[in-house]
Parts: structure tokens; C-alpha cells; sequence
């Protein structure tokens, strides 16, 4: 299935995932969305308005909105273990943990002043561990910089290629352009107003849930009917309450049958997330001598 907008990525080094990431499906709703009952001693005298009724979800875009702003306003890099799982056709891939640099996208004027630029070195599992993907907004003609790990990597040399092309995307959901937390957020906004258009959606909110050691809230959506361009039965995501950014989001399908569980579509997990390290030009340099784009 594709999108206009592609993004993608994934997580971390030796722990298990479902020992890190283990949460619960169940959701309660957010005490703090219900409004305090006021008892007025004259109710005949008080003139009462009628309260305009929010849509499930709005709630959950303002909060995506407002982390969408906060990236972009605050967050200049970030460092973390990205730990995916993606489908492709009709097959779910493996876990695969990599570790990740990223410089976001800045502009002023309309003038391009960080390009956003991506350094990946797979971790696990040992098929792809020791590769590395580089790529820069603007440079390379465009194409991203990778070479090959695992026992292929010893024979195979370092390849410059197209980000959306037959190489770059196997086994990939979405092109190297369209990686990173910023472009999440924007893909949970357009999904979120997509599935607006359901006429039964729901958005639950569950606080105080854990991805590693940090704290989340929880929103919990789903789309019990499938109406033209939903892409999601189900999706939980878990927004860092102290960084205001999402650091999990996984998708499930409608199931195939009554009582069949959900397939996963879709899932990232960014751990050990720093944000603002002070990345170079040299972090996504592929002649720095930490890589083995062109070790000898």
C-alpha cells in the first residue's frame, strides 16, 4: 500500500522487545477529560449554552500538533535505537535494530538551512548486522550511500542508489526520505484526520504507561468499520511526557476473521532517545572513519 507520504524506522540493541515494550491493550479513559460537575443553588436563574460536542479523536491531533511544532521549533538532532517491524505484500519482516542518527529539516525564508541528513548502522539480527545507510537531503545527487552487512558485506562493495528504488525499498514500507520522528508526526496527523472520517472511531488515553524507563501516554485509536482509505483497525501511540514526542507507534490490521488477533502492520520503537547532541557534518560524512563505507 502506498502513501503519499512514507516514513518509516525502527529500534534498538540487546534487550527483548516484548520485555521492553510490554504494554497492555486494555485502555482506561484519562480522568482529566472529564469536566467537574459545578451545582448552581439557583439553576432556574443560569442561563446554560450548548456545549459543542468534540469529535473522538480531536484531542489526540491537538496533541500531535502541538508535538509537531515542538520538534520542529526545539528538536535540531536526535540519537536513539530504532527498533522496526514492517509488512511488506502479505509478509512480516523480522525485528530489526539499528542505531540511528538524524538531523531534522530547518528552513527560513523558504531556504533549505539543515538538509535532513541520516546515518543507520544495523545492530540485529546477524543477516544484517554491519550495515550501514547514509543519507543527505540534497546531496549524493539525491541517492543514499549503503553498503551491505552480515556475509554479503564482506564480497559486496559500497553502493550509491536511488532512495525509492527496487534496492533501497526491499523489505521496506517507506523510502529513506521519509524517515524519522518529525515525519511520524506528520503521517499520525494526516492518518488521525483521515480516520475522522469513521463514523464510529475511537481514541482512548491511558497515562503513566513505560517504554524502557521512560514515562508515556498512551492514545489507543481504533476504526471498527473499514471505510475507503483507512489504513488501521487499530493503532496505540506512546507520546514521551517529558520530550512531548512520540517514541512508539504500532498499526494493526482489521482481523481476518471473528475472534482472529490483529496483524501488525507497522511498528517503530525509538529507545534510549537523545535529542539535541550536537550531530556534525562528519556524523553523516561516509568517509568518517568510524564507518566502513570505504573501510579497506
Amino acid at each position: 500500500m502506498k502513501m503519499q507520504r512514507r516514513h518509516f524506522v525502527a529500534l534498538l540493541g540487546s534487550l527483548s522487545v516484548t520485555g521492553v515494550l510490554g504494554t497492555q491493550n486494555t485502555f482506561a479513559e484519562d480522568p482529566q477529560l472529564v469536566e467537574p460537575i459545578h451545582r448552581v443553588a439557583n439553576a432556574a436563574s443560569v442561563t446554560s449554552k450548548p456545549m459543542i460536542a468534540q469529535h473522538p479523536l480531536d484531542r489526540a491531533l491537538d496533541m500531535a500538533q502541538d508535538a509537531l511544532a515542538h520538534c520542529r521549533a526545539n528538536v535540531n538532532d536526535y540519537t536513539a535505537i530504532l527498533v522496526k517491524r514492517e509488512r511488506v505484500g502479505d509478509t512480516l519482516g523480522d525485528y530489526e535494530y539499528m542505531y540511528a542518527k538524524v538531523r531534522n529539516r530547518k528552513t527560513n525564508g523558504g531556504q533549505i538551512t539543515q538538509p535532513l541528513s541520516v546515518y543507520l548502522g544495523f545492530l540485529k539480527p546477524s543477516s544484517v548486522k554491519g550495515r550501514e545507510v547514509l543519507y543527505v537531503e540534497n546531496q549524493n545527487d539525491g541517492y543514499l550511500v549503503a553498503h551491505e552487512g552480515g556475509f554479503k558485506g564482506k564480497f559486496l562493495p559500497t553502493v550509491t542508489i536511488p532512495v525509492d528504488g527496487m534496492l533501497a525499498m526491499r523489505g521496506q514500507r517507506y523510502p529513506m526520505t521519509e524517515i524519522g520522528i518529525e515525519n511520524l508526526i506528520v503521517k499520525l496527523i494526516e492518518r488521525g484526520q483521515q480516520a475522522k472520517q469513521c463514523p464510529d472511531v475511537t481514541c482512548e488515553f491511558r497515562k503513566n504507561a513505560r517504554i524502557k524507563d521512560r514515562t508515556c501516554t498512551v492514545l489507543h485509536v481504533t476504526q471498527p468499520t473499514r471505510t475507503p482509505g483507512a489504513e488501521f483497525h487499530q493503532a496505540q501511540i506512546f507520546i514521551d511526557d517529558e520530550l512531548n514526542l512520540p517514541i512508539r507507534y504500532v498499526a494493526y490490521d482489521w482481523p481476518k476473521r471473528q475472534g482472529a488477533p490483529l496483524e501488525v502492520i507497522e511498528e517503530y520503537t525509538y529507545l534510549d532517545l537523545n535529542v539535541n547532541v550536537g550531530l556534525s557534518n562528519a556524523d553523516f560524512d561516509q568517509y568518517n572513519s568510524a564507518y566502513n563505507f570505504h573501510s579497506k
